[in-house]
This record gives structure tokens, C-alpha cells and sequence, in this order.
């Protein structure tokens, strides 16, 4: 659930198009509609078009330019074809490709974005099985695990059962190299249990500052031009104990930090990693986010129709692979407690997809499915899980994390601080 920002915060349209502009998809909301792509003519379908919300702009090919507003853009050559969005002072956008009325549906689909753009066909779940991606992903258990190599590991301080409240991560030093939404779940769950988490981002890459807020609890936040600055990168992946991505696979390997790389120089680190479809196959080396992986999987013809695609409830990949890449760095730790060895984890969207429908008969909608409606489901008070906390940014209500045990936290221990307002540091 996104966090209530009071003030001081900023105004959140506020920017280059002037304060009350509208944004621009994605600056925010992760329900923008999807967008229909020639599906008269059959050759181009739908794609999925609801924006990750990274930041303004992001897939529209244009640079992004914080609280810009959207000006529209269509190409009209064949009915339905898309609505292009580009944000004021960027260069415009690539016209669509042009699609053939008369190309059957199997044959192969133009490029829907200019580069830099993210978009997928999307498919019914038997689509999805059929590709060589889908079965390369149903092949791998749910979580990848490796072990590295060994050595002495940074004494940690011992648990204290006795403590109130009980923090199973406490005294852990967690590395966070992660962007919306998987991996930053992850590393704020880390949080709530008691590590010390350091999030670094490039100078140039500001997260949004809702999406900030809501995945800052309890960590702090520095920037880091690792080219620039490649020994203080080093002398923190040093004091680590973890180190978490969630880039595109291969994306952070010039900076020495693919698991082997990193095993050589720090051999008892844990290195936790999470991407959209996995790190091999013919889709390992591409980007994507929990919406496009719904589209490519038949989750979204699932939640919907052919017709009029739907969406899970949240982005409940994104969610559910944080909390579970959470669990596997916590059992690496232990593991690492008893032999020294380093560990690297892995987890994919895709892969929690397959996980969640996995068995289900998906390819007869959502009544066959069993999927819960609205009505069905037993009346929550929205506050039950909300509440509210005092900090740098203002006063915040947010949801509590779903994360619970006996004599666990209620609560993370600290309120989100500014984007890189901390020194890249360890406390």
C-alpha cells in the first residue's frame, strides 16, 4: 500500500509543468490502463501497458523529467493503435511500428517500444507454457541457491531471546542495490528485523518519493557513483554481510559484482539477487517488472480477459518475491553461521508466478480458478493494518509489514530519511 505523505513534503505535481499538471503514467500509480495495440488487426494484440512506477515516464522512450506532464501522441494508421506519452523539454518519442492488417497471430511481433522502452505481448496461459522461457522457469526450483566460497565471517552480535522485541537480522549489515519493488521489499523486511540497511543508488537515478517512502523504512539511504568512486564501494562491500540486487541480470557485472566475482574478493558474503524472468534462457538478459511479467505469464488474461486484461490485487510478484528473497538471505545467514561459507540466492518473478498458478486452471478464467470476488472475502478495517509515525519527511501513514511473529517487531525502528541524505557508511 502506498504511503500518505503529509507535509513538509513537497507538492506531488509539482515540477516542470508547473504545480495541479497532470502527471505523467507511472509518476505514482501503478494502475495506469493498459493500452490497446492494433488488437483489430491481430497482428499486434495487447501489450502490457500499466507503467512500473520507478519513475515519470519510465518505457515511454523519453528521458525521465520529474512531475512532468503528459502529452499525448497517436499514430492513426490502423485502428486502435497506441497512445504514445512524452514528458515536456525531452526529445518525442519513435512513431509505433508499423503493423500488418493481415499478419496472422503467430507470426512475429514488431518491436511496440522505441529503445529504452519496456513492453511484452500479452499471452494466455497456455501461450506462456508454450514459449522456451516459460519451461526454463518452471525447470528451476523457486529459489536458486549456491554456496561460495569460505571464509571468516564478521562476528555478529548473539541473539538475545529475551529481548523485546525479538530481531532474528539484528547486528547484520545489508548492502541494498535494489530498485522497485521486489528487492527493496526484501531489504525493508531485513529492516524490520534488525539489520542495518545501507540502500545506494547513482547520483542521476532518484527513486520516486512516494515509492521512497514506502520502501525506506528503517534503512538509510546514500548515493554512489560506483565508477567514480570504485575503493569506498569496495570498503563497504567489506563490512558487508549481505549484498542484495535487483538490476537486470549481468547489468552490475562491470562493477565486480556478479556472485563469482564477488565470492573471490569476499568469499563469505551473502549476494541475494532478484530479476523479472530469471538469469538464463532467451529472456534472462531483459528487464521487466511485475506488470509486464502478469501480461507475458496469463496472469493478466486470467485476472481479466483477451479482451480486457486485469491485474493481481497490488503488484503481489513484486511482494511476494521480496518477502520471499527476505527469507532466503535469513537462511543463508544461518547457514553461513555454521560453515563460513558465502551463499548466493536467487529468485525471479516469473518463477513466483509460475509458483502461485502453478496447478491451477487458469486457462478457463478466473470463476474456474477459484479466485476470490470482493464480496467474498471477509471485511478488513483499512486501519487495522495502517499506522502512523513521525520522521524527516513529515508524518507518515503507511501499512504495518505482514511480517509477524510471537515477541517479533510491530513496527521497522526508524522512519524512512531523504534520498540520499546518509553518508555511504556503515552506522
Amino acid at each position: 500500500m502506498p504511503v500518505s505523505v503529509r507535509a513538509p513534503w513537497p507538492p506531488p505535481n509539482s515540477g516542470p509543468a508547473g504545480p495541479g499538471a497532470p502527471r505523467c503514467p507511472g509518476s505514482g500509480s501503478t494502475t495506469v490502463p493498459w493500452r490497446r495495440r492494433s488488437a483489430a488487426s491481430g497482428c499486434c494484440g495487447w501489450t502490457g501497458g500499466r507503467r512500473s512506477p520507478s519513475h515519470p515516464c519510465r518505457g515511454s522512450g523519453a528521458r525521465p523529467t520529474a512531475g512532468c506532464a503528459p502529452t499525448p501522441t497517436t499514430r492513426t494508421t490502423a485502428p486502435g493503435c497506441s497512445t504514445r506519452w512524452a514528458c515536456p523539454r525531452t526529445p518525442r518519442p519513435r512513431p509505433w511500428p508499423p503493423c500488418s492488417p493481415d499478419a496472422p497471430p503467430s507470426a512475429p511481433r514488431r518491436r511496440s517500444t522505441p529503445p529504452g522502452g519496456l513492453a511484452v505481448a500479452l499471452r494466455t496461459p497456455r501461450e506462456w507454457r508454450a514459449t522456451e522461457q516459460a519451461a526454463l522457469v518452471a525447470a528451476r526450483p523457486l529459489v536458486e541457491r549456491a554456496t561460495l566460497g569460505a571464509a571468516p565471517v564478521r562476528a555478529l552480535p548473539p541473539l538475545d531471546t529475551a529481548a523485546a522485541p525479538l530481531l532474528p537480522a539484528a547486528g547484520v549489515r545489508v548492502l541494498d542495490l535494489t530498485r522497485v519493488l521486489a528487492g527493496p521489499v526484501a531489504t525493508r523486511t531485513l529492516a524490520l528485523l534488525g539489520a542495518d540497511v545501507l540502500r545506494l543508488d547513482a547520483p542521476w537515478l532518484p527513486e520516486l518519493p512516494d515509492q521512497h517512502a514506502d520502501t525506506g523504512l528503517g534503512k538509510r539511504s546514500a548515493t554512489l557513483d560506483l565508477a567514480a568512486r570504485p575503493d569506498a564501494f569496495e570498503e563497504l562491500l567489506a563490512g558487508a554481510d549481505v549484498v542484495v540486487t535487483g538490476y537486470r541480470p549481468g547489468a552490475l557485472d562491470r562493477f565486480g559484482l556478479s556472485p563469482e566475482a564477488l565470492a573471490e574478493r569476499h568469499p563469505a558474503l551473502v549476494v541475494a539477487q532478484v530479476s523479472a524472468w530469471g538469469a538464463y534462457g532467451p529472456w534472462g538478459g531483459r528487464r521487466g517488472f511485475d506488470s509486464l511479467v502478469q501480461a507475458a505469464t496469463g496472469i493478466a488474461v486470467t485476472e481479466g480477459s483477451a479482451q480486457e486484461p486485469g491485474a493481481l490485487p497490488a503488484q503481489a510478484l513484486d511482494h511476494g518475491t521480496g518477502y520471499l528473497l527476505a527469507a532466503a538471505v535469513l537462511r543463508a545467514l544461518t547457514e553461513r553461521s555454521r560453515d563460513g561459507a558465502g551463499r548466493a540466492v536467487r529468485l525471479a518473478l516469473a518463477r513466483t508466478a509460475h509458483w502461485l498458478t502453478d496447478g491451477m486452471p487458469y486457462d478457463a478464467g478466473p470463476e474456474a480458478a477459484g479466485t476470490p470476488r470482493a464480496d467474498d472475502v471477509a471485511h478488513v478495517p483499512q486501519n487495522a493494518w495502517l499506522t502512523e509515525a513521525d520522521g524527516p519527511l513529515g508524518r507518515l501513514r503507511y501499512a504495518l509489514s505482514p511480517v509477524n511473529f510471537a515477541g517479533g517487531p510491530a513496527d521497522w525502528a526508524r522512519p524512512p530519511t531523504p534520498w540520499g541524505s546518509d553518508r555511504a557508511a556503515w552506522a
